[in-house]
């Protein structure tokens, strides 16, 4: 388990180094200066090339690549050029609002994905099964952005019950949290009742039933246990997505997270706040990976034992 655990860091590290070259160079590629961008169009030659200089622009790439690795390594991610503040300090406070809409995000869909992918399982070919599955394939096949226009138009211009945008209160974290959950809650739904029919076909699960325990005993105990392994990693990998930041939800609800700093980012060319997110993001995706095997080898013994 520890030389598993110590495999999968250093795959992270390298993955996370590599994260950290592809965005630094891509972003040196793009053509334009980043400093006349940020003074406009009007700016004085001058002006620019003294601001391309107290920015470290005009420093060989090589150069300006080892410092921005070595600052990243120690937290520090630069300051922003739009923003004028510490990248980090702009993540932090960014963050408590995306991750807020993320846990929200993640127990609606998976509260409604799992019971809803149990009851079509359970109620194979019925009605139940029909309806909720159909409901997981529209929210799979609907974009997030039209969830969230829908929502916003009838729960928040038609019917008045939520805040169109903005988290002041509670309340405003609703409606983006189940647009953004509900693509996830059909997929979890999908997966649910796909891996529950097949378990129900097992031979174990004959036995137990031969063995008198009932329905909803061998569904829990037996069944759930292990039709539950995929579905972890499927949350686990929504989760840390999520986390990274919901870009479009984010957005449309004007809400300050990390996706919608990352737009800021990209829309100003501003160089050291679009590497942070990008390999905060990274970092997250990583971290939910990590998760998902962690709770594998404690889920199924199997795995231990191959380990």
């Amino acid at each position: 388990m520890l030389r598993n655990i110590l495999i999968r860091l250093l795959q992270a590290v390298l993955v996370l180094l590599g994260a950290a070259l592809l965005v630094f160079i891509m972003l040196r590629i793009i053509p334009g200066n980043p400093a006349a961008v940020l003074m406009g169009e009007h700016a004085d030659t001058a002006v620019i090339e003294k601001m391309t200089k107290e920015l470290g622009l005009d420093q060989p790439v090589h150069v300006q690549l080892i410092h921005y690795l070595a600052g990243a390594l120690r937290g520090d991610f630069g300051t922003s050029y739009s923003l004028g503040k510490p990248v980090s300090q702009l993540m932090a406070s960014a963050f408590s609002n995306t991750l807020i809409l993320a846990l929200m995000a993640s127990a609606f869909a998976w509260l409604v994905g799992i019971i809803s992918g149990i009851i079509a399982a359970v109620k194979k070919n019925s009605i139940l099964d029909h309806l909720f599955m159909g409901v997981s394939l529209l929210g799979v096949s609907m974009p997030v952005f039209m969830a969230a226009m829908v929502l916003q138009f009838f729960f928040s211009y038609k019917l008045k019950i939520f805040p169109i945008a903005g988290t002041q209160s509670f309340a405003g974290f609703i409606l983006p949290a189940v647009a953004l959950g509900w693509n996830s809650a059909g997929s979890v739904a999908r997966l649910v009742r796909s891996t529950l029919l097949e378990i129900l076909e097992e031979d174990y699960i004959d036995t137990a039933r031969a063995k008198g325990r009932r329905q909803m005993g061998v569904l829990i105990l037996h069944a759930m246990r292990n039709a539950m392994l995929p579905v972890i990693t499927m949350m686990a990998i929504q989760l840390s997505g999520m986390l990274s930041g919901a870009v479009l939800t984010e957005t449309i609800f004007s809400i300050n997270g990390i996706g919608r700093l990352a737009v800021q980012a990209i829309t100003g060319r501003d160089i050291p706040l679009l590497q942070g997110t990008v390999l905060f993001s990274a970092a997250l995706v990583i971290l939910g990976n990590f998760l998902a095997d962690s709770l594998y080898h404690v889920l199924d013994p199997r795995i231990r034992k191959e380990a």
